[in-house]
């Protein structure tokens, strides 16, 4: 990090040419009533090279991969990124764009959106995406709303399957809407229970998360028709791990109406939580519902291709009564990132790596089988999978802790009923020496 205090000259010289005589004057437009008056608690301050070894203490209390052996994903996951990715995501012209309000002034910025876009539409199989939103969570909540303005019903349908902490945030967006949440329960596969999703009459949309939450892979093909026996009812299909459809098959595929998801696995570090790539599909015939905003290709007045800023349905643009949504935008550093990556390494390159990933998930998965502990669930999985581990589990993951190693995610805080259960995460990034050795720690 950059250490560049300023100077008690420099700050004279700054309030000189505000033409303001002390700090405190900056802040004159605030009434007393709002200000702390009485001084901060702030610990002295330090030289630059007692700052750097804080900050290093600071880092080194936290298990981070490669000093760790992190097996932990629940929708944030450790990949490898190609350099060349990194370096051209690091030119000032990606970092510094705004906006592209202006498409006369911001064609590059406009390009590598409908690249992004397009890479989206192929990788999951849908007819058009947006510029991109906030995160996961968020999409899945606007891919809700906007199937109840598509069917003008008031309630949605979504998987116990689906990641915890998405629906949190779907139940935040709709607590203060006259709409209902019905949550579907997942089975001893770990799949959702369609016989549990009832009827479908007034369901805005079904939505589930494949891979789930449990890492198992659902089966869309029989979800997708068992909700489009009610012709207005929506397909919604979530997902935390992008990658496993460059081995599965896409959710379009399936028939999906929405597919919505986060996209942190593709090119974007995982930065202790943040930020994240809200990527958003869907069908044509919806378009004109979607949230956000989408780039679209043209030619302008000397025939050569330009790109525009085709549809902006948020409120700064239009009525707010039509808007699809007040507070969502587009991520646009982050979109560009996953555009290179996916561009990088290609539809081959993702297939071989999605296959890795699997690969990698089986041997552990099997270890654990081999070495007497229960997997919870025996449905085919990507990337993730759960452990039942042995009794007092809590003191063995405290132990791995000591020993710099993350044994996953225990389940019991979200899942009460799952108590010493684990969430394991796999990626190319794990050797098989670690793994080994997690193995053998957890049965020991």
């Amino acid at each position: 990090m950059r250490y560049l205090p300023h100077t008690e000259q420099e700050i004279a010289e700054m309030l000189q040419a505000v033409g303001a005589e002390h700090l405190n004057d900056l802040f004159s437009t605030i009434p007393d009533s709002c200000c702390t008056l009485q001084q901060l608690d702030l610990p002295d301050p330090l030289t630059e090279w007692e700052l750097n070894e804080h900050m290093s203490g600071l880092a080194a209390s936290m298990a981070v991969a490669p000093e760790a052996k992190v097996f932990l994903g629940a929708g944030s996951y450790d990949h490898y990124t190609p350099a060349a990715a990194v370096q051209l995501l690091s030119r000032g012209e990606f970092v510094t764009a705004y906006t592209p309000y202006q498409p006369e002034v911001s064609q590059g910025t406009l390009q590598a959106i409908y690249e992004y876009q397009t890479l989206v539409t192929r990788l999951l199989g849908m007819d058009v995406a947006n510029a991109s939103m906030y995160d996961g969570a968020s999409a899945l909540a606007e891919a809700l709303l906007m199937a109840v303005r598509v069917t003008r019903r008031k309630k949605v349908a979504v998987s116990e399957a689906v990641h915890p902490l998405y629906r949190r945030v779907v139940n935040t967006y709709f607590h203060p809407t006259e709409f209902e949440v019905v949550e579907v329960p997942y089975g001893k596969d770990g799949r959702t229970d369609l016989s549990r999703i009832g009827s479908l009459e007034e369901m805005a949309a079904v939505a589930v998360q494949s891979p789930n939450f449990f890492g198992c892979i659902e089966d869309l093909q029989a979800v997708s028709e068992r909700v489009h026996t009610d012709a207005k009812t929506l397909f919604i299909v979530g997902f935390t791990e992008p990658l496993a459809y460059g081995l599965l098959k896409s959710p379009g595929g399936h028939g999906a109406d929405i597919a919505c998801g986060e996209g942190q696995s593709l090119g974007i570090p995982r930065s202790f939580g943040g930020p994240g790539l809200g990527m958003f599909a869907a069908k044509m015939t919806y378009v004109r519902q979607m949230p956000g905003r989408l780039i679209g290709q043209t030619m302008d007045k000397d025939g050569r291709r330009a790109f525009v800023l085709t549809l902006a349905t948020r409120e700064q643009h239009i009525r707010r009564e039509k808007a699809t949504s007040n507070i969502c935008s587009n991520q646009g550093l982050c979109a560009t990132a996953s555009a290179i990556y996916m561009a990088s390494l290609g539809g081959t390159g993702i297939r071989g790596l999605a296959r890795l990933n699997y690969d990698k998930a089986e041997y552990l998965k099997t270890a654990f089988h081999d070495a007497g502990l229960a997997v919870a669930f025996g449905s085919p999985t990507f990337n993730e999978f759960v452990i039942r581990f042995p009794e007092g589990s809590e003191q063995t993951y405290r132990r791995l802790l000591e020993k710099n190693i993350v044994a996953g995610l225990p389940l019991v805080r979200y899942y009460p009923n799952l108590k010493d259960h684990y969430l394991l995460c796999v990626t190319e990034t794990a050797s098989k020496e670690d793994m080994d050795t997690l193995v053998r720690e957890v049965a020991s």
